[in-house]
């Protein structure tokens, strides 16, 4: 059966009485349709307001408080629905002036009087509270079973008027015309959302992807879709008029746009798109958008945004756990490896998280100050040393940074690289020997570590020292009798260190630097930041503490070595 404009009706069932939802129940996942049915064949304006209250619950966390219908004495309160709505709030209702409106109830957080209107004005509310409010795919469902019980009373108060008057007939076709519209258009918006549930599921189902996302929401609003980072940077489109290259935002321009969306629950309009913030758990992960010169985005479209926007979320979110797993398992692997580990648990960790231990390596050790503890100082390290098509093995040791990796560094390229990102050239790196065998690793961090420590008692602090450039510093390496490289400095530098610590001097340290510079009294006095004369007056002190000839060729050697293991190997201990 079909009304005047062709669109087809609910039908009963041969004898039953009963209405056949047909294929409408497939798409209607809430069952606002089959309600419906009931709705429009009940006569009884209380029964259509509580069989619209049965159904709140069925939407969502929702909780239907009370109902109410417009009568001559103002609004009377639907009996039979066991709500627990105080009956001191019914003057509230009143006060809404026939508007919508928040009322407020004894512990509830949020409380809402949905008005049931028909052509002549309010039928009466259903008042309707939550923990917290709806989203917007909540608003519009309890508005579409609000849209049917106001359509259902206005049909009963039309029919009740035919009895009294005739000429209302073209009324009550008005009445069922919007109501068959309202229900066509709540059928097509179910139809659209379960087409977007639909495609989105079956991207997930095939393994998800940003690609595959940006992809779907392209094929569904036909709006060109992308995915940014955080920082701006392009990671996903799909459709046309993609731009090349991509145009780069200023840090302040982008976090400025950050903080606007966010200040909003859903998708928010920026300029010529429209943005929804990535941000599972709180953390702002990825921005997905929609280019929209036109303006013509509408509710589907914001809809299929949003929904799109929270499957991105759990794969983006799925992305960052297995990255931080992989980094975890590569920080426990180089951690293992420079303290010595079993080689075969070893080559099979390492082929997990896609290393090669079987090539030759070389173990780089990385100090810069001030930055020890900035997770920026990691990523700058880990972007400087990715020359190969494999990333090096990463692990923090105190206040360095350790690598394991594949290339031996090229001359001053890394430390340049990291001068020019953290902006200050005062750090240093050591690089150790070749390590042609997991066995040589614990060595070589040794190596790496000692070149580090040269370079930073040496007369220039800062750059790369390779350990095979160590020359004597290689033989006073890990591995040498400390106790001997310790009586060597007794037997050639005792007293000075004795009379430093008696006297609180710097003779030792004043010699070091004097031979650090050649012997040079104009260069030696300026590394020392004193005055020329006050250079040769402590050295003097040296030969008379000392008792030792500092023109002697032999003399100098030792005393220079000595001053350098004091230095260097003790760490200046006195």
């Amino acid at each position: 059966m079909s009304d005047q404009q062709g669109n087809r009706r609910p039908s009963d069932t041969a004898g039953t009485g009963r209405h056949d939802p047909g294929p409408l129940a497939a798409l209607d996942p809430h069952g606002l349709l089959v309600l419906s049915h009931t709705l429009f064949a009940c006569a009884e304006q209380s029964e259509i307001v509580r069989l619209a209250m049965g159904h709140v619950s069925a939407l969502g966390p929702y909780h239907a408080e009370a109902g109410y219908l417009v009568t001559s004495d103002g609004l009377a309160r639907v009996p039979g629905h066991d709500a627990g709505a105080p009956k001191a709030d019914d003057a509230r209702m009143t006060d809404l002036g026939e508007a919508d409106g928040s009322v407020s109830l004894p512990e509830r957080s949020w409380t809402w009087a949905f008005g049931l209107r028909g052509a002549g004005g309010l039928l009466g509310y259903i008042l309707v509270s939550s923990r917290s409010g709806p989203d917007e795919q909540g608003r519009f469902l309890l508005s579409s079973l609000v849209g049917l019980a106001s359509a259902a009373l206005s049909l009963t108060v039309t029919r009740a008027a035919q009895h009294d008057k005739a000429g209302e007939l073209s009324q009550v076709r008005t009445e069922r015309d919007t109501a068959l519209v309202q229900l066509d258009t709540m059928r097509s918006e179910l139809h659209l959302q379960k087409t977007v549930h639909e495609t989105l599921a079956r991207v997930a189902a095939r393994g998800g992807g940003e690609d595959a996302i940006t992809e779907a929401l392209y094929e569904l609003t036909g709006l060109s879709a992308l995915v940014e980072d955080r920082f701006g940077n392009l990671r996903s489109w799909a459709g046309p008029d993609r731009p090349d290259p991509y145009p780069v935002r200023s840090s302040t321009h982008q976090e400025r746009m950050l903080r606007q969306v966010a200040r909003e629950p859903g998708p928010v309009r920026v300029r010529d798109r429209l943005i929804a913030l990535v941000r599972p758990r709180g953390d702002v992960l990825g921005v997905l958008a929609l280019e929209d010169p036109e303006a013509t985005a509408d509710e589907h479209t914001r809809f299929a945004l949003d929904h799109a926007q929270r499957s991105l979320a759990q794969e983006l979110m799925h992305m960052r756990e297995l990255a931080e797993v992989e980094l975890r398992l590569r920080r426990q692997l180089i951690d293992d490896l420079l303290e010595g580990t079993d080689e075969t648990s070893a080559y099979a960790r390492a082929e997990a998280v896609g290393h090669d231990l079987q090539r030759t390596h070389y173990v780089v050790v990385v100090h810069w100050p001030g930055n020890a503890s900035d997770d920026s100082f990691t990523r700058a390290v880990e972007q400087a040393t990715a020359i190969t098509a494999t990333r090096p093995l990463i692990t923090r040791r105190g206040d360095r940074m350790v690598l394991l990796t594949e290339a031996r560094p090229d001359d001053d390229a890394v430390y340049t690289a990291l001068a020019h990102e953290l902006g200050t050239p005062g750090g240093a790196i050591g690089v150790s020997a070749r390590c042609d065998s997991l066995d040589d690793i614990p060595r070589c961090y040794q190596e790496a570590s000692r070149a580090l420590d040269v370079r930073q008692n040496s007369r220039q602090r800062s750059g790369t020292t390779f350990f095979d450039d160590l020359g004597l510093y290689r033989i006073l390496g890990p591995g040498n009798d400390l106790r001997e490289l310790e009586d060597f400095v007794r037997e050639w530098l005792g007293e000075l260190i004795d009379y430093d610590a008696e006297h609180d001097t710097e003779l030792v340290e004043t010699l070091s630097r004097y031979f650090d510079c050649g012997g040079n009294y104009d260069d030696a006095a300026a590394a020392l930041t004193v005055h020329r004369s006050t250079l040769r007056y402590r050295l003097q002190r040296i030969r008379e503490i000392s008792d030792r000839d500092l023109a002697d060729v032999d003399t100098r050697l030792n005393l220079q070595v000595a001053t350098r293991v004091w230095k260097i190997i003790l760490g200046g201990r006195r």
